[in-house]
């Protein structure tokens, strides 16, 4: 056992004998990572007791779940211990009358969909790793996923929030407000912050019944006439749940044929699917568009094919990055990427995934980063090897907003006891 892992060993050695958390002396999330101790604690108070003995101890903490995302955006300057949320993982209130769920923060999104369904009710994100991924990490990494198009992302669905802060005190803000802290909205603030200003112990959310049926339409063809087509689908009165527009190489490698593609999917009753699925064909087809339709078993696997495409393992040695452009700037985007690359972009948000595959230049990387500012966006490198990351900053901000959140970051972790410099700007 290391020095540092055997200090801590003997500061958590008396919750360990009360069984309030488990500890193991080494444990390594990602190849990324270096290996240091775990703590599981059984309750969010025994979580709040550590964080405050990790404060007086001036340990740096890597707060997760599973630690399926642990090795997204910036690494880390210390790790002294990972400090895990998996046993908080209950469904403390379901009012389903009310449309919404309070759910510990340990949870994967897998767990809490199987216990929604019986009340045909279900939350309405599709992040990264979803069997895995715990509601926390998502929050913390804002990892929305596809249904953004119709639902919006994190932080319309989240409305109640409750957080471990540094010196082991825990705040609330939201649905159930016992204890608030003024002057923030922590739920927007929590929202993507990586867990440097806190641990998330809990969360409720807005809920949403589940469609009685769905459909997916694939167009195929042309770069110029799909982004067209893209445009159109934005300016009318079609109601799509999810629409991604695909680059070339995914489209290629699912088999729907050639050029560029754009994915609809419409979750309504029947009689409506079809008079949408109409009218997208008809646009389609005036620009010479190919069209494919999946239903029931087809259209579940065509969209795990799509997340398996632009998800990387964490064992990979290639790059995933996520980015954000003007809508209508997409096209000139897609375009320029390699065939070895797979990439989407959500047709309303302009947000999107990249997974570069192979020997990739840093050129490349900064050239698709400066695109993406120049039509009012950005590029996060997310999961990468880390001398990747030691020579292209994983976030690129360009913002003018870095000495306003270095201030957030003193004010809720002064001592920077959580991911230092995991965040933008080293924070």
């Amino acid at each position: 056992m290391s020095q540092t892992a055997s200090v801590i060993y003997s500061q958590l050695q008396s919750l360990m004998e009360a069984e309030e958390i488990d500890y193991a002396s080494q444990w390594q999330p990602s190849p990324q990572l270096p290996s240091k101790p775990l703590v599981k604690p059984q309750t969010e108070q025994a979580l709040a007791q550590v964080s405050a003995i990790a404060h007086q101890n001036q340990w740096s903490i890597m707060p997760c779940g599973n630690g399926s995302k642990a090795s997204w955006g910036g690494i880390p300057s210390q790790v002294d211990c990972y400090l895990s949320t998996r046993y908080l993982n209950q469904v403390v209130d379901h009012a389903v009358g009310d449309l919404t769920v309070t759910v510990q923060a340990g949870i994967t999104l897998g767990e809490l969909q199987s216990q929604l369904q019986p009340a045909k009710q279900f939350l309405p994100i599709d992040p990264t790793y979803p069997e895995t991924a715990t509601l926390g990490g998502i929050v913390a990494t804002a990892d929305a996923g596809s249904w953004r198009e119709r639902y919006g992302g994190i932080r319309d669905l989240l409305i109640g929030i409750s957080f471990v802060r540094a010196d082991g005190e825990i705040a609330k803000a939201g649905g159930r407000v016992v204890k608030n802290v003024a002057g923030y909205d922590l739920m927007k603030l929590l929202t993507g912050s990586y867990g440097t200003l806190g641990i998330i112990t809990q969360l409720t959310f807005r809920t949403y019944p589940l469609s009685s049926a769905s459909e997916t339409v694939v167009l195929t063809g042309e770069a110029d006439h799909i982004i067209e087509t893209a445009q159109k689908v934005r300016n009318s009165t079609l109601t799509p749940t999810r629409a991604d527009l695909l680059s070339a190489s995914v489209v290629q490698q699912l088999n729907l044929g050639t050029g560029l593609g754009l994915a609809i999917r419409f979750e309504t009753i029947p009689e409506s699917i079809q008079q949408q699925r109409e009218q997208l064909t008809a646009i389609g087809e005036s620009l010479g568009l190919n069209a494919t339709c999946f239903t029931d078993e087809n259209e579940k696997s065509l969209w795990n094919q799509l997340k398996q495409l632009i998800s990387l393992s964490t064992a990979s040695d290639g790059i995933t990055c996520k980015y954000g452009l003007l809508p209508t700037a997409a096209g000139g985007f897609l375009t320029q990427l390699p065939a070895n690359s797979y990439a989407i972009i959500h047709n309303k948000s302009g947000l999107g995934r990249l997974v570069l595959n192979g020997d990739q230049s840093l050129s490349f990387l900064n050239q698709m980063r400066n695109y993406c500012q120049q039509h009012q966006g950005f590029l996060t490198i997310l999961e990468a090897p880390n001398e990747v990351k030691e020579q292209i900053e994983p976030w690129g901000y360009s913002g003018n907003a870095l000495k306003m959140m270095q201030k957030i970051k003193e004010n809720f972790d002064p001592h920077y006891q959580f991911n230092p410099n995991r965040f933008v700007g080293g924070i």
